[in-house]
């Protein structure tokens, strides 16, 4: 098949410079815009519009509105002093008003508007000492000029040095080339949403007739967010195709070993853990290869769902492997499953960068005979020594979110390895499409018994005194508390000295051999053991700074204080807060802000008093704070849209994804003729990778 770009794309992936009325300096800037080639421009909308039909006089206008009048320029008033503005009298069908200049060319003004004859002006309409003014029009024109100027007039995002008339004239150049392309979307579905051609979306985002066409929900805007995350969930539905075609095995387990754990639970598993329990091990048995997510809250049990998972791999005769991002969660896992696996018998070993020599040699040796059955370590399970008798599921647990790249190459590390991706963060669906819509997902969305509510309270910092006071109670108590400390800058060594600040009040209110201290600056060894006197209560307080937001296990731990909380996003505030309430005491998170709260501020600390449900949070979050925030766009791993909006347009994105589904089911190779419309669209959107997948498959 031809995997080079159909020719009919090409005037759209040319040079600006061949654009009409682009030249090399405005080319040059541009890409500020993100705009690097034509086709670039047919997808930067305009963000809003002005109004500028006929009005026959001022008179129908309120101040602050925007009006175009035609007027005769009835005399000049050039300023008597410095300082002063130039003043024009004009008059329309109703009433006389002025027309203001604060700059300008005495010149240039008098050539603009000649006294006696008409001009159609359009500005700003203003009201000063009670009568009409338009300072400095945006258009003048002479009548027979007036026909250029629209009835609506599109607002572009601009950059230095890039005028709207610039991108005006551009984005018409580009709207030129658009060339007759074969419909891409489910003829049905086109129906059904009342959705316009592509090139009429096209001609109607870019020239809109109200302020209703610029918004998310008009229908040529709709079609055009559609497109986009279709092209995306097209390629994710091709990466997810890539990983199945990979040769899977199926595992099919007895339920003995997973019997033995259940007897020996004291509670039952929640709806939601048996659920995912049971979608985990129907993926395994089929021969196709495993690609799921498993996203459950703070506190929601997946440590039972991925143990279970990977009893389903021993009772089939293979391994698993369990990867943690950091030492310290690798041993808690370990500590986590080791009582539920010693109940099925199961060998379960832990491999990390620190082991080496002899002992590190006799665990490789066990895991390639197959006398280990389960190996949870960090990515030092990624080494080349590392060889498994007979590995059939690896579970990443994903901190730091590996992007649809490194999953793909993951994959390839085992043959025919089912692969479960764990995540603590809820993502809302919209998100989680656009990140994870190559995987099919699990969701524990509820807690399983025996989880303490958290109480959440705000506090001023001005009341530190009074905080320091209560915690002294609590510790006299035998209660263990997280002082979490403020995120000062994007540094980690200015974080880090005002943790050691915080770390010597509280050491000097508590007592020496009370207060310990982590943060990002330390050497792991230190960090570890710290955690360990914290976890073994020969510590009152940890004093840290966000190194503790993922994973660290201390049921009896209940109290944590967050400094200067509203610094934080939600997310993190509710990972923090899940870190306490493990146990079986009531427990306490205490958000410590700085008056005065802006509005966002507040509305995010209250949210955080009002629920505990990390899904809530996370929908709140995003509505708060927009996609690239809420995942970290650096790390992320997330596309980044032109057109489509993912806080309003989250319905979209799970219409796309089961049209893609559904399209590569039926058309693997795209070879029918929708197939074929679907890959120039895939061109067309740059989504190379797409391309490449299809030429491999």
């Amino acid at each position: 098949m031809n995997s080079g770009r159909p020719d009919i794309l090409f005037p759209l992936f040319a040079g600006l410079e061949t654009l009409a009325g682009v030249g090399p300096k405005t080319a040059k800037l541009l890409p500020a815009l993100g705009i690097e080639r034509p086709r670039d421009l047919l997808f930067t909308l305009p963000n809003a519009v002005v109004d500028r039909r006929r009005r026959d006089s001022l008179r129908e206008v309120a101040p602050g509105e925007i009006a175009t009048v035609e007027v005769t320029v009835l005399r000049h008033q050039p300023p008597s002093r410095k300082g002063l503005p130039y003043r024009v009298t004009v008059e329309d069908r109703e009433l006389a008003f002025q027309v203001v200049f604060f700059r300008g060319a005495p010149k240039w003004i008098e050539a603009q508007l000649p006294v006696g004859e008409r001009r159609l002006i359009s500005g700003k309409v203003e009201m000063y000492d009670g009568q009409f003014q338009m300072p400095h029009p945006d258009h003048i024109l002479s009548p027979e000029e007036a026909g250029e100027l629209p009835g609506f007039e599109p607002v572009y995002p601009l950059t230095a040095g890039v005028t709207q008339k610039t991108m005006a004239k551009a984005s018409a150049a580009a709207l030129e080339r658009v060339p007759e392309l074969a419909e891409w979307i489910d003829p049905a579905l086109k129906a059904r949403e009342g959705w316009p051609d592509f090139d009429v979306a096209l001609d109607q985002a870019h020239r809109p007739l109200s302020q209703s066409e610029v918004s998310p929900t008009s229908a040529a805007r709709q079609r055009l967010a559609y497109d986009e995350l279709f092209a995306h969930q097209v390629t994710l539905a091709l990466a997810r195709a890539q990983v199945r075609r990979g040769k899977g095995r199926a595992n099919e387990g007895n339920g003995a070993l997973r019997g033995k754990v259940l007897a020996a639970l004291p509670y039952r598993p929640t709806r939601a853990q048996a659920r995912a329990m049971e979608e985990i091990a129907a993926d395994m048995a089929t021969p196709l290869r495993m690609n799921r997510l498993l996203m459950g809250d703070v506190g929601s049990g997946k440590t039972l769902v991925a143990l279970m998972a990977l009893l389903v791999a021993v009772e089939a005769g293979g391994q698993g492997v369990m990867m943690a991002p950091t030492e310290i969660l690798a041993r808690q896992h370990l500590e986590g499953l080791r009582p539920m696996a010693e109940a099925a018998g199961v060998v379960l070993e832990l491999l990390t960068g620190r082991d080496k020599g002899r002992a590190r040699e006799d665990k490789l040796a066990a895991l390639k005979r197959g006398d280990i059955h389960v190996l949870v370590g960090t990515h030092a399970v990624f080494q080349e020594d590392v060889a498994f008798h007979d590995l059939r599921l690896s579970i990443i647990d994903e901190q730091h979110r590996f992007g649809v790249a490194q999953r793909l190459a993951l994959a390839q590390k085992g043959q025919a390895v089912d692969v479960l991706v764990m995540t603590a963060t809820p993502i809302p669906r919209s998100l989680s499409l656009a990140q994870y819509g190559d995987m099919d997902v699990s969701v524990l969305d509820e807690k399983p018994p025996g989880r303490t509510p958290v109480k959440t309270a705000l506090s001023s910092i001005e009341r530190m005194d009074e905080v320091v006071a209560h915690l002294r109670g609590a510790i006299a108590q035998g209660r263990q508390a997280y002082w979490v400390c403020p995120l000062v800058e994007e540094s980690e060594v200015v974080d880090m000295m005002a943790a050691e600040e915080r770390f010597k009040t509280l050491r000097s209110a508590f007592g020496e051999g009370q207060v310990g201290l982590v943060h990002g600056q330390m050497a792991a060894e230190d960090k570890d053991r710290t955690m360990a006197e914290f976890a073994a209560g020969r510590l009152s307080v940890l004093v840290a700074t966000t190194v503790i937001e993922v994973g660290v296990n201390v049921p009896n731990a209940s109290i944590m204080v967050i400094e200067r909380a509203e610094a934080f996003g939600l997310a993190q505030l509710h990972q923090l807060r899940g870190r306490v309430g493990r146990g079986d005491v009531a427990s306490t998170c205490l958000l410590m802000y700085k008056p005065p709260l802006t509005e966002t501020g507040r509305r995010r600390l209250e949210i955080l008093r009002e629920t505990e449900d990390g899904f809530r949070i996370a929908e709140e979050d995003l509505a708060m704070r927009g996609a690239g925030d809420v995942l970290g766009t650096a790390q992320s791993g997330l596309p980044r849209f032109r057109v489509a909006d993912l806080e309003r347009q989250s319905a979209l994105m799970a219409l796309a994804q089961s049209d893609a589904r559904k399209l590569l089911h039926d058309d693997p190779k795209l070879q029918t003729e929708r197939g074929a419309a679907v890959r120039v669209l895939l061109w067309l959107m740059g989504k190379d990778e797409a391309i490449r997948l299809i030429s491999v498959g």
